[in-house]
C-alpha cells in the first residue's frame, strides 16, 4: 500500500503550540480526495503518514501510535480506538461522521471534528441537474437520437418522452439544513412551490413545515437532504411510495440507506413515481447484482457515483477547512466538534 511521509516544522507567521516532540498524524485515505487537491502542510511540528487507502482490517495497526487521525471513509471503530492510547483527535474529511464510533471516542476523551457548509453550491446544483434531466427526459431523448429515432420521425421533432416545467410544480424537501435551504432557494428561483417536511411522525414543527405525509402526497419532486441515523434509515419505503399521489421524482444526494432500495425498484418499475435520481447507494461501489444496478436500463433513472459533493471548488474548500480544524484544535480553540 502506497504511503507518504512528511516532517514539518513551524510555518512562517503561524502559531504553534509549545511542545518538544512533533505530533504524530495519520491520514488513512488520501485517495478519497482528487490528487490535484492541495492539502497544505499543518502549521505545527508534526510527523505525517499518508495512506492512499486503508481497509477496515488495517485501521487499528495504522493508528496505533497516532495522536491525530484523518479519515474520510476508513472506519474508526471501538477496537481501533482502544488500541490507540495516544489518540486525541479524529478529523473527519467529510460532514458525515457515521464512520466513527462516537460513543467510543467520547468514552476515551477523543475529540471528533468534521467539515461543515463546504458543499452549499455543489450539492444543490447536482440535485437540480438530476431534477432537470429527469423532468425534461434529457437522457431518454439523447438515447433516442443516438438510436436513430429522429430520422425515423420524419419531422423536426418527436414527442416520445414527457417534458414538464419546474415553474408551478411543488418541491418537497426532507431535511432543513443548509443544503436543504439552498435547494429551496434554487427551487423558488425556478418558480416552484417549496414545502419543507416536518420530521416523520411529528405532530407539528410550526408554520414553516408541512406534515411529512402531506409532503409525500402533494409534491411533484421530493429531494432528500437528511443525515443517516436510526430514525431516518429506510424512511422512504413501500408505504411512503404508495402515498406519493402525484407520481413525483425522488432525488437522493444525501445518504444511501434513507430509501429502501428494493422498494425504490418496485416503485419505479410499477410506475408509482415518475423517476428517480440518486447519487448514493447503501453499498459503494454497489456490486454488479445490486438492486440499484438493475434499474440502470430505465430511461427515468439516473445513478451517479457519489459525486454531488465533489466540485473542484468544494473539495478545495473541504481540504482547507480540514487543516484549519486540526490547527485550531492544536491551538486550544477547537471548532466543528461533533457532539460538542
Amino acid at each position: 500500500m502506497a504511503e507518504r511521509h512528511q516532517d514539518r516544522d513551524q510555518e512562517d507567521g503561524m502559531r504553534v503550540t509549545d511542545r518538544t516532540e512533533p505530533v504524530d498524524v495519520v491520514f488513512l485515505d488520501r485517495a478519497t480526495l482528487p490528487e490535484e487537491t492541495r492539502v497544505r502542510p499543518l502549521g505545527f511540528a508534526h510527523r505525517l503518514v499518508v495512506h492512499e487507502s486503508t481497509t477496515p482490517a488495517e485501521v487499528a495497526e495504522r493508528i496505533a501510535g497516532a495522536q491525530i487521525v484523518i479519515t474520510n471513509k476508513a472506519p474508526i471503530r471501538a477496537e481501533a480506538i482502544a488500541a490507540a492510547p495516544r489518540l486525541r483527535l479524529v478529523a473527519v474529511a467529510a460532514t458525515g461522521t457515521d464512520v466513527v464510533d462516537l460513543a467510543a471516542c467520547a468514552a476515551r476523551g477523543v475529540s471528533v471534528c468534521n467539515i461543515r457548509n463546504y458543499a452549499v453550491h455543489t450539492v444543490p446544483e447536482h440535485t437540480f441537474a438530476l431534477i432537470l434531466a429527469l423532468r425534461r427526459s434529457i437522457l431518454a431523448y439523447r438515447d433516442s437520437v443516438r438510436n436513430g429515432r429522429w430520422q425515423e420521425s420524419g419531422q423536426f421533432c418527436f414527442f416520445d418522452h414527457p417534458i414538464h416545467d419546474l415553474a408551478g410544480a411543488t418541491l418537497g424537501i426532507i431535511g432543513d439544513g443548509v443544503l436543504g435551504r439552498s435547494v429551496a432557494d434554487i427551487g423558488k428561483a425556478f418558480g416552484m412551490r417549496v414545502l419543507f417536511a416536518a420530521y416523520k411522525g411529528s405532530a407539528g414543527m410550526g408554520p414553516l413545515y408541512t406534515a411529512f405525509e402531506d409532503v409525500l402526497a402533494q409534491s411533484d419532486v421530493i429531494t432528500l437532504h437528511s443525515p443517516l441515523m436510526p430514525s431516518t434509515r429506510n424512511m422512504i419505503g413501500a408505504a411512503e411510495f404508495a402515498a406519493m399521489a402525484r407520481r413525483p421524482l425522488l432525488i437522493n444526494t444525501a445518504r444511501g440507506g434513507l430509501v429502501d432500495e428494493q422498494a425504490l425498484h418496485d416503485a419505479l418499475v410499477g410506475g408509482q413515481i415518475a423517476g428517480a435520481g440518486f447519487d448514493v447507494v447503501t453499498a459503494e461501489p454497489p456490486p454488479a447484482d445490486h438492486v440499484m444496478m438493475r434499474l440502470l436500463g430505465l430511461p427515468n433513472f439516473i445513478l451517479t457515483p457519489h459525486v454531488a459533493w465533489s466540485s473542484r471548488e468544494a473539495i478545495q474548500g473541504l481540504a482547507d477547512q480540514l487543516i484549519e480544524n486540526i490547527e485550531l484544535f492544536m491551538q486550544g480553540t477547537p471548532r466543528h466538534l461533533v457532539g460538542g
